[in-house]
């Protein structure tokens, strides 16, 4: 088991919790289910523990470091991967907002929690502080080491951040699959996991298609700055998009992705600065990932998410997505105390969202790395142009 992928793992145990919840359903076994709910009930409230120890040891080191570089490329990078996920956001909302509404039976998860299995017994685990706290504690600490030389504190957050990686590596990441799998257990003992699955193949559609639309839009904007064919643009860039589909990691994709960047005539310290950059703070793919998949569940609630609500969240996820750790999941895990917060998602709520970024994880992280590309394109144009115009009036002359 410890060798399959994420993804594998969490699918065995989502379809292991639905027969186990639809067995013990249809012979009117309750012990099974209420175990998977004990389980689910103490891992639960683990997560919201850990919740803001992850934005506070991922943000604090993420903000001070960036604050540490200088220069035109980090400003220009940073403001145009920033934007661009913004956009993301808002396009995945209008999109989700004009098509899902239609597609999705509302009130699904509401329906289902009529005859829910109650745990044997509850473990509180209060959390230090609640994510907003969290939050802005991150964001002074983080600007104000920033401007301190040579910080020991930054040591220490560091340090800090290497801990918070392990326990989302050797405890987190390996008890979500059993995780999910006990609230699907709990989900399809209700009798309505067929309702939500059918709302789960719909959210997929919009969510691939959104990813898609979003890709040529940049390119797109790219071919007008390069005066190239976007599509010859893309197909540069696709040997990295395959790759990053394998490995679910912007980081592990970069040497490709540097290649794949530098064929489109990106200039080879431009390219060598913005890529690595852009697989820390540029999360467009997961951004659309999470506003679809959030609102889709917010349907499924009964509830009707609006752009008062779902802008702020957009806002903030730009911002929080630096904090997501470099592994697969990990931009699910990194906004869950928005989702917390924002949209009082419980843990059912929670699971699913985590089930559902799980499964797109790959073209996820294609359309992060992809986009890194096109920001390369702009960021080049940008801090070449002045010497680009230069070349040109030289060569009239």
């Amino acid at each position: 088991m410890k060798k399959m992928s994420l993804i594998s793992r969490i699918f065995i145990c989502f379809f292991l919790g639905i027969i186990l919840g639809l067995g013990c359903n249809g012979i009117g076994l309750l012990w099974p289910v209420r175990l998977a709910a004990t389980f689910s009930s103490i891992f639960g409230s683990f997560l919201s523990f850990v919740i803001p120890l992850i934005i506070i040891g991922f943000i604090v080191p993420g903000i001070a470091t960036l604050g540490k570089k200088s220069g035109k490329g980090l400003l220009l990078t940073t403001v145009i991967a920033y934007v661009s996920t913004i956009v993301a956001g808002l396009l995945a909302y209008l999109a989700g907002s004009a098509i899902l509404p239609n597609l999705i039976k509302q009130g699904t998860l509401a329906e289902g929690a009529a005859v829910e299995a109650t745990a044997y017994f509850t473990i509180d685990i209060p959390a230090i502080m609640g994510v907003m706290s969290a939050l802005v504690l991150a964001f002074i600490l983080g600007i104000g080491i920033s401007k301190v030389k040579d910080s020991s504190l930054l040591r220490v957050f560091e340090e800090f951040n290497e801990i918070v990686l392990m326990i989302v590596n050797k405890v987190l990441i390996p008890l979500v699959p059993i995780y999910i799998g006990c609230i699907f257990a709990k989900l399809s003992f209700s009798g309505e996991i067929f309702t939500t699955l059918k709302s789960f193949a719909i959210v997929y559609a919009v969510l691939f298609s959104v990813q898609a639309i979003y890709i040529l839009i940049q390119y797109s904007i790219t071919s007008i700055i390069k005066k190239e064919n976007p599509i010859k643009l893309i197909k540069n860039m696709l040997p990295a998009y395959f790759t990053a589909m394998g490995t679910q990691s912007s980081a592990a994709t970069i040497p490709v992705t540097l290649q794949c960047v530098k064929r489109n005539s990106v200039s080879d310290e431009i390219a060598e600065f913005v890529v690595p950059l852009g697989a820390t703070i540029h999360l467009a793919g997961d951004t659309i990932t999470l506003v679809i998949t959030s609102m889709a569940v917010m349907y499924m609630n009964g509830q009707v998410p609006t752009l008062s609500q779902v802008l702020p969240f957009i806002f903030m996820l730009g911002i929080t997505m630096i904090a997501a750790p470099g592994v697969p999941g990990g931009g699910v895990m990194a906004a869950l105390g928005l989702l917390e917060t924002m949209f009082g998602f419980g843990s059912i709520e929670k699971s699913i969202m985590i089930a559902l970024h799980a499964a797109q994880d790959s073209l996820g992280t294609a359309t992060n790395i992809t986009g890194d590309g096109a920001i390369a394109i702009i960021v080049d144009y940008l801090i070449n142009k002045k010497s680009n115009e230069s070349k040109v009036e030289l060569e009239s002359t």
